[in-house]
């Protein structure tokens, strides 16, 4: 080796010690203009010498070029979800589901804070780390390893030449998280709402170098593929794993016994606001390894482990206003603007106030003092107000008697609760629609997400359905943030839906009490959409599901003259108005699909589920989205999950893909 080589080597091991004594150990050796003084050095070695430069060197966390796109990777072993617990009595029930398996009369567990981030796999070959993907759905993630060379507690080389894949959360530290807000807000941003969005928005930056500014972090906390010997339990893993240099919480502990387990979450309850970054639960595993091979896993998530959820945060805040919102259907919903306050780690503005009727109920008043909570730690809502902290001579809150988007009366119809607008050309239910039609279950035309839609008909481009397929690839140009490759990839998508097939266009078309169904229904009973049209509502509820309510919203809305010419103008743009799919023969309505409830799940490898949802429906099945008592069928692909579960529990006739493609074939 020469002299220099092995300089590049000793300066590597060094910076490797160093990194890991700072943001593993917490503990630094040597101030950071030691640190900074070698790195420098060994950048001036491998900018002279490029050959010497290796991926693992420490140097190479800065982050490398740009990428056009994430690439798809299979996780070697599935990255399965946890079965959750919300109080005592679920921690109780399984571990008593666990020592009736075991025939034990107490398990060891280990108890483990349940960081608020986002899951990750770490590959690592003869010692240097190789690949870090996305979970994504457990079976297919997306390979992130540039993003996560940038973080520095993530070791590049460790000392164990077999292959080895741990698993790991990367998680934004509050610290981090409020200068990188604070930065944006400096640059006119918009604001991350909390350190999860942040991380999980930082690890899929296509450009790693600005990943490499966001400061992220990880815990490491299980293990997927293991080549590197026999070890007995999962404490002595972690132990394994510290020694090896990687990041492990220093928080977790062996539990004797679901007693223990359960003294470790009641006292991280009341502690967890203390911790410098989010957690949103505790994960409890058993201890023994070869326990967990006799315990299996579910489809979803493994027999052995449970995530105690934390209880939903509830606060107090001040309840300033209440703006509405106007849906594609005219209904108008009250949203409560409050004095900005922390719930369950995100900053919480906003809560859906739902109806008159949910005001009336809790008597909210415009200045009320209010309790709020995240249902399922995700969505605001108000909980109860406090009427004792109220002003004297406050009044009861009532809703608009007009549009707030075109000032029409509105109305509330019998049997429901809502307000709605029935101006059909109301400006906020004109974008909802469009939004509405552009919808995956609709003509799915991809890039015309929310934000584009709305900046189309702000700019005034359009403001009809038939409008989207007459947009000028000049005037696109001229918006912001529409380069040409966006915009010719725009207009592409909008000419591949007019080969849509009918079903999808009657969807896109919003009609009342139509769903993705019906309209297959509808499609496939009249064929075309001038059949259709012209049917009476003695036609329609001559066809199966097709109820009173909805004949006559279809009948209704066909008399529209304003939905005839556009049924006019899309004919003449060339989109499709034929059903494309199959239909029930004569042949096949006697197969044992014929008037079966069938339930799809998981990831198929032959076929998409809207091929199989279509082979079913043509032979007579009907396809829902729950399994319940009625389904008398469920097909199962990879990482099948709650519904497979659920189905073993009601004892319904489950097949894979392979005995459904022979059944239909």
């Amino acid at each position: 080796m020469t002299k220099i080589a092995e300089e590049v080597k000793k300066l590597r091991q060094l910076l490797q010690k160093y990194n890991h004594e700072y943001y593993v150990l917490d503990n630094p050796s040597v101030p950071d203009a030691e640190y900074d003084r070698l790195m420098n050095r060994l950048i001036e070695i491998e900018t002279e010498h490029p050959d010497l430069i290796t991926p693992d060197s420490p140097s190479q966390r800065v982050g490398g070029e740009p990428l056009d796109r994430f690439v798809k990777v299979e996780h070697s072993t599935p990255m399965l979800s946890l079965a959750n617990a919300f109080n005592e009595q679920d921690l109780r029930d399984f571990d008593r589901r666990i020592r009736e398996t075991l025939e034990l009369e107490i398990v060891d567990y280990v108890a483990e804070l349940k960081i608020d981030g986002l899951a990750v796999s770490l590959r690592y070959q003869d010692g240097s780390f190789v690949q870090g993907a996305t979970r994504g759905d457990g079976t297919i993630g997306e390979e992130i390893t540039q993003n996560l060379r940038t973080i520095r507690s993530i070791p590049l080389s460790i000392d164990e030449k077999n292959t080895i894949e741990v698993r790991a959360e990367v998680f934004m530290p509050k610290k981090s998280f409020l200068t990188l807000n604070e930065r944006r807000a400096e640059e006119e941003l918009d604001l991350f709402a909390n350190p999860r969005n942040a991380a999980a928005g930082t690890v899929r930056q296509l450009d790693p170098k600005i990943a490499a500014k966001r400061n992220l972090d990880i815990f490491i906390y299980a293990v997927g593929e293991w080549q590197a010997g026999t070890i007995e339990t999962h404490s002595e893993r972690l132990t394994y794993l510290s020694e090896l240099g990687f990041k492990i919480n220093s928080e977790w502990q062996k539990c004797q016994g679901i007693d223990q387990v359960i003294d470790y979450v009641k006292s991280w309850i009341d502690r967890r606001n203390d911790l410098d970054y989010d957690i949103d639960g505790i994960v409890i595993k058993v201890d023994n390894l070869s326990y967990h091979d006799i315990l299996k896993s579910t489809a979803k998530s493994p027999r052995w482990a449970i995530a105690y959820k934390f209880p939903a945060e509830e606060v107090v805040t001040k309840l300033i206003d209440v703006v509405f919102s106007v849906g594609r259907t005219g209904v108008v919903t009250p949203t409560a603007v409050l004095e900005p306050v922390q719930v369950a780690g995100s900053t919480v503005q906003r809560a859906s106030l739902h109806n008159q009727d949910y005001i009336e109920e809790k008597d909210i008043r415009l200045n009320d003092s209010v309790v709020i909570k995240k249902a399922g730690d995700i969505i605001p809502e108000v909980v109860r107000v406090l009427p004792e902290q109220r002003d004297q001579g406050t009044e009861p809150f009532l809703m608009p008697t007009e549009c707030p988007s075109c000032d029409t009366e509105l109305e509330r119809l019998d049997g429901e609760v809502a307000l709605r607008c029935m101006n059909p050309n109301c400006p906020a239910q004109l974008q909802e629609g469009l939004i509405h039609f552009v919808s995956r279950d609709a003509m799915n035309i991809d890039g015309l997400g929310e934000k584009i839609v709305e900046q189309l008909y702000t700019q005034e481009l359009v403001s009809r359905i038939p409008d989207l397929y007459q947009l000028e690839r000049e005037r696109l140009l001229e918006l912001e943030r529409m380069g040409e490759k966006s915009v010719d990839n725009l207009l592409s998508a909008i000419e591949v839906s007019k080969d849509n097939s009918l079903e999808r266009l009657l969807f896109g078309f919003g009609i009342r009490f139509v769903g993705v169904t019906a309209a297959r229904t509808l499609a496939v009973a009249f064929d075309t959409l001038d059949q259709l049209k012209e049917a009476t509502y003695d036609d329609l509820i001559q066809v199966d599901e097709i109820g009173d309510k909805m004949a006559d919203s279809i009948v209704r809305f066909f008399t529209n003259e304003d939905v005839l010419l556009m049924i006019d103008q899309l004919k003449e743009l060339g989109v499709n108005t034929r059903y494309l799919g199959a239909k029930p023969t004569a042949e096949n309505i006697d197969s044992q699909f014929n008037d079966k409830t069938v339930v799809l799940t998981g990831r198929l490898e032959q076929m998409t589920r809207n091929e199989a949802k279509e082979i079913i429906e043509a032979l007579g099945g009907k396809v829902t989205g729950s399994v319940s008592r009625n389904t008398d069928l469920l097909i199962a692909g990879e990482a099948a999950g709650s519904k497979l579960t659920k189905a073993e529990e009601l004892g319904i006739e489950i097949w894979n893909e392979a005995r459904f493609i022979e059944e239909t074939e």
